[in-house]
């Protein structure tokens, strides 16, 4: 049973989520046995719908498998002890289609993949980290997505990052370019109270973002959101947790050594979220070239922006 609130959507997945319901009903009767990975102390079951995929089962797993150790190094560990995957493949399309990630036991993420997709299009692809990050993170209501939404966008990257399969100059790339979807728009009236695609996603990554600036800051970079992440976790915040989203941040807040998300959320949750963007990039040090992103070693944030997207020690 799905629960009220326990349906999360990856940015891709609202025009994509009516062809998902139908194409994963065929999962049970596909007569493919599934693929159990065993990683950071998780088990996740890998499943396929009937189908055949240019890349093979072992490329899907193998995607799959990239996704779950980004998360591990984010998070320390597998964020829960055991998950299934459910793939439904697409004939005669490629690229990932969308997926959905529920809060049932044990935690299940149904993802569309066309049978076509390349091995390149699937390193390149996001989806099924950003949905395992949802993972890490306890349910909330409907009001609260744009932090769990906000939180699988902007830890995606990271996480890849750290563990080696995405550059450190196409995260901060992506962020430049897209972090300013995340401000406020005419008639936003905070975080809890504007429930758009922007603000849910964009939003919530802005939040996340300005939040691990302000812990590195206050903490002279020893701590940051990640720490406050994996504080969360360990105290069983994680999907098939019903918290109030204040017991979440003060959890938060402790692990990482000050009250940056609790303070943080009374300004942004019913009054518009702004910060000055310009002005961040240029104390971390990040600065348009070309089509890309230039990162200056020698700016004032420079070590936050490097300690951000720094594999754990």
């Amino acid at each position: 049973m799905i629960q009220k609130g326990s349906r999360r959507i990856t940015r891709r997945t609202v025009l994509a989520g009516a062809v998902l319901s139908i194409a994963t009903r065929n999962l049970a009767g596909s007569g493919l046995d599934p693929v159990r990975l065993k990683i950071g102390g998780g088990e996740i079951d890998v499943q396929f719908g009937a189908g055949a995929f240019d890349v093979g089962r072992d490329g899907i797993t193998n995607w799959i498998s990239d996704a779950a150790k980004a998360v591990t190094t984010y998070y320390g560990h597998f964020p829960v002890p055991q998950a299934v995957v459910e793939v439904a493949p697409l004939a005669n399309k490629s690229g990932v289609f969308g997926g959905v990630t529920y809060n049932s036991l044990p935690a299940r993420t149904n993802i569309e993949v066309g049978e076509r997709t390349s091995e390149t299009a699937l390193k390149d692809d996001w989806t099924m980290t950003h949905e395992m990050v949802h993972l890490g993170f306890p349910n909330m209501p409907r009001r609260h997505h744009w932090i769990e939404e906000g939180i699988a966008t902007y830890v995606e990257p990271i996480g890849r990052a750290q563990a080696g399969t995405l550059r450190v100059e196409k995260v901060w790339a992506d962020m430049f370019h897209d972090m300013p979807k995340g401000e406020p728009g005419p008639g936003s009236r905070g975080l809890d109270q504007t429930h758009n695609w922007a603000t849910t996603y964009w939003g919530g990554a802005l939040f996340c973002l300005f939040a691990d600036v302000q812990f590195r800051e206050r903490t002279g970079n020893r701590r940051g959101l990640q720490d406050a992440l994996r504080g969360i976790l360990d105290e069983g915040g994680n999907i098939n947790a019903d918290w109030p989203i204040e017991r979440a941040f003060q959890a938060g807040d402790k692990a990482a050594g000050a009250p940056v998300l609790t303070e943080l959320y009374a300004k942004a949750k019913d009054t518009p979220f702004s910060i000055d963007l310009p002005t961040l990039w240029r104390r971390l040090g990040i600065s348009a070239s070309g089509g890309s992103v230039s990162l200056s070693p020698d700016a004032e944030l420079a070590t936050i922006r490097a300690a951000i997207t720094a594999k754990p020690i």
